[in-house]
């Protein structure tokens, strides 16, 4: 495995273009390297941790059948296509490009590259060559908002979102609905910050939740700053990506983890193959791509029956949380009474249900 960063991608690049780039090691013809863009740094304990834990899950399951490089902290922009493109340029034959924000860009330089596979995290765009995948998110959200409901004291509960996309949108909503499920007076205060890893704006944004009345805030970004804030103040919240209780022992009541390892190392095993095909995956709690961490000791143990009710019910298919009737914030009928919101325009949601306020 080689790691890249986007400042010896210019040094190298400025260098030769047509030589490989630094630290990038010979492979075996055999071989099948596997790219990765990652978001955020790798230690982020958060989105790009797990992604990354998936990555390794993929090496130790398949061997020396694949080698890997990534690159960190790649932007959701222009540049990102220069640094994928680079990708390609180094053998990789099978890319993932793990954020939302790579949607265009990965179609860019996947046009480029038709002999190469590309795997999008989270997108709806796809090519011949070009595969979304995404996880389920919102039925962890469930769970998060099922306890959330019935464990607040004020009613008042905290989202901190990154960006208005619909996989942020899908999750407040799943979250908001279930705790008002359990308690039907309560809000959620909802802060964007433009950004899904930067821990000073994720805790200054937990501290304005705070000082709404927010006493337990679920987090949508990667850090887990927030946690600690949470931590200081003898408050409760939620990790994001993985199991972030080293960070928070008593504020983290539980965590949605992501599990990608087994889709990394199926579709690594596919290109090997030969079988590899253009596919839209989302999977959840049933397959396994959606787990929730351990809860805290604080957790009483009827909160705990309830939430994993809602993991049974996901599992089985007896339960939705988008089951009508649904209100979006103007109180307009969305999704009338016992009908489901379909998975399509779950994907694509871009509206909020009543209950949740924005922050300014």
């Amino acid at each position: 495995m080689a790691k890249l960063t986007r400042r010896n991608f210019m040094q190298a690049a400025g260098a030769a273009a047509t030589l490989p780039l630094l630290g990038t090691p010979a492979l075996a013809a055999d071989k099948l390297k596997v790219g990765f863009i990652f978001l955020g740094p790798i230690g982020d304990f958060g989105w790009t941790w797990a992604h990354n834990k998936g990555r390794l899950a993929m090496e130790s399951a398949l061997g020396d059948k694949v080698e890997s490089i990534y690159v960190e902290n790649v932007a959701e922009d222009a540049s990102a296509i220069p640094l994928i493109s680079d990708l390609a340029n180094q053998g990789c034959k099978l890319i993932f490009t793990t954020s939302y924000g790579y949607m265009d860009q990965t179609l860019e330089v996947a046009a480029k590259f038709p002999d190469v596979k590309f795997e999008h995290c989270t997108g709806f765009k796809r090519a011949d060559n070009v595969s979304t995948y995404n996880s389920k998110f919102h039925e962890g959200r469930a769970v998060l908002g099922t306890i959330a409901g019935m464990m607040s004291k004020s009613g008042k509960l905290g989202y901190l979102g990154s960006y208005k996309v619909p996989e942020v949108v899908l999750g407040v909503n799943a979250f908001t609905l279930s705790a008002q499920k359990k308690n039907p007076a309560a809000t959620v205060k909802l802060v964007m910050i433009d950004s899904w890893y930067d821990p000073p704006k994720e805790a200054a944004a937990t501290e304005t939740m705070i000082n709404l009345g927010a006493d337990i805030i679920t987090t949508h970004t990667d850090s887990p700053g927030p946690l600690q804030i949470l931590e200081q103040k003898g408050l409760f919240g939620f990790g994001q990506g993985a199991d972030m209780s080293q960070f928070a022992p008593h504020a983290h009541l539980t965590a949605i983890e992501d599990i990608w390892g087994p889709y990394y190392t199926e579709r690594a095993q596919a290109v090997i193959d030969g079988s590899w095909k253009s596919t839209d995956t989302w999977d959840g709690f049933k397959e396994g791509t959606v787990v929730i961490s351990p809860y805290n000791a604080s957790v009483p143990a009827d909160v705990k029956a309830e939430a994993d009710k809602i993991q049974a019910g996901y599992k089985d298919g007896s339960f939705d949380i988008f089951t009508g009737p649904i209100y979006d914030t103007e109180g307009t009928l969305k999704v009338k009474e016992g009908e489901h919101i379909a998975i399509g325009d779950l994907a694509t949601m871009d509206w909020f249900v009543k209950g949740v306020e924005t922050a300014a």
